[in-house]
């Protein structure tokens, strides 16, 4: 008898807050990006809150009185990237991986017919060093991603991703085939946008009681519990 097929199931992760704390370098090449961009002192805090880099960077310009035409964005997100990765032994230093997080991703991508990829807000050159800075890219195809230099609208994401599994594995995943896993009301409103799955975990500003409200399937406090994870993103039902 001819075994059967996993099921094909897409996961995908946020980062910032559910698998990594950046701690505050990333405030500082914020900063230096946009002085080097503008030759002005970024004033307005900017704003880590889930949006996508497209529209964080938009929008930061816009508040210090700036056109965020075509040519201007690109050359701020560019410099980001490389403030970025100048300092990439900055972030190991002052940032760290959320506690079970290695155990995480290695427990899920263990899980039959699992892909793991990311759908973030970070572009893509910043998604892959955080992950691969602290050694949690081992388990992600990021040519399967979504990122935030794909869209404005977070909402706007799992699209992308969707066309690169199609491009990529020959499989179009849809919403009904995948899960997102996140750790804010945006990655909520997204995953309900696209019809997928949403595992949330209280691992940053929101709490449980947030989360749950927002509309989260299922809601964790942490990535610890790796048995519990796992029945989240294959059964879909709360974890006893």
């Amino acid at each position: 008898m001819q075994a059967d097929t996993p099921t094909p199931l897409l996961v995908l992760w946020d980062i910032d807050h559910t698998l990594i704390d950046a701690g505050t370098v990333a405030r500082q090449a914020y900063a230096e990006a946009f002085r080097k961009a503008t030759n002005l002192t970024l004033e307005q805090p900017w704003q880590f809150d889930g949006r996508t880099e497209l529209a964080a960077a938009t929008d930061a310009l816009r508040a210090h009185g700036l056109d965020p035409d075509a040519d201007l964005l690109d050359a701020f997100t560019d410099l980001l990237i490389a403030e970025h990765l100048d300092r990439a032994g900055d972030l190991v230093a002052d940032g760290r991986a959320l506690p079970g997080a290695a155990d995480a991703l290695t427990a899920v991508g263990a899980v039959p017919g699992v892909r793991q990829s990311v759908l973030t807000g970070n572009l893509y050159s910043l998604a892959v060093l955080k992950l691969e800075v602290f050694g949690l890219d081992r388990h992600i195809d990021f040519r399967l991603g979504a990122y935030g230099g794909d869209a404005f609208e977070r909402a706007d994401l799992p699209a992308h991703a969707f066309k690169r599994t199609e491009r990529h594995l020959g499989h179009r995943h849809s919403g009904a085939d995948t899960v997102i896993i996140g750790d804010t009301l945006r990655d909520i409103a997204t995953a309900h946008a696209a019809g997928a799955r949403i595992v949330a975990v209280a691992t940053g500003t929101d709490s449980v009681a947030e989360l749950r409200a927002a509309g989260a399937d299922i809601v964790l406090p942490d990535l610890t519990d790796t048995c519990a994870l796992q029945r989240a993103v294959t059964e879909g039902g709360r974890p006893s």
